[in-house]
């Protein structure tokens, strides 16, 4: 695995939430959310069924997200993604997914909540202190 990649899937691992840019019919929004990564490329989450960001993202699937601590002396990825609504098993296999990285997310999955993946078509990987600026590029 490159130097890249490694530190990608680190700081993924890391992190069990990220922040999420969406753009809808009421303006841009950014909503902080729980989310657990299926490889480098999918993120998992929940979205609330009637809020802002679901409602973003049915209008206009293309999304960015940004994975950090909120300090740029850590490393810290961003990306532009493509949302998808799962339903049925690949819902419920998702949920499973997320409740296992994050157990205090439980109370979210007895509201009425959308499961989605959010599809990473590259990363771009920044650590400061070791020189990564700008960013390194991560293709899916």
């Amino acid at each position: 695995m490159s130097e890249i990649a490694e530190l990608a899937r680190t700081t993924l691992a890391k992190h069990q939430s990220l922040f999420l840019a969406t753009s809808g019919p009421t303006g841009p929004w950014v909503n902080g959310v729980y989310f657990a990564e299926d490889g480098l490329f999918s993120l998992l989450l929940v979205l609330e069924q009637r809020g802002r960001t679901l409602a973003a993202l049915r209008e206009n699937p293309m999304a960015a997200v940004i994975v950090s601590t909120g300090s740029p002396a850590d490393p810290f990825l961003q990306a532009t993604v493509r949302a998808e609504i799962l339903e049925g098993s690949e819902a419920e296999a998702a949920r499973a997914t997320l409740l296992a990285k994050v157990p205090y997310v439980a109370p979210f999955l007895e509201t009425p909540i959308v499961t989605a993946c959010l599809r990473v078509e590259s990363w771009r990987v920044t650590d400061i202190p070791n020189g990564w600026l700008p960013g390194r590029e991560l293709a899916a």
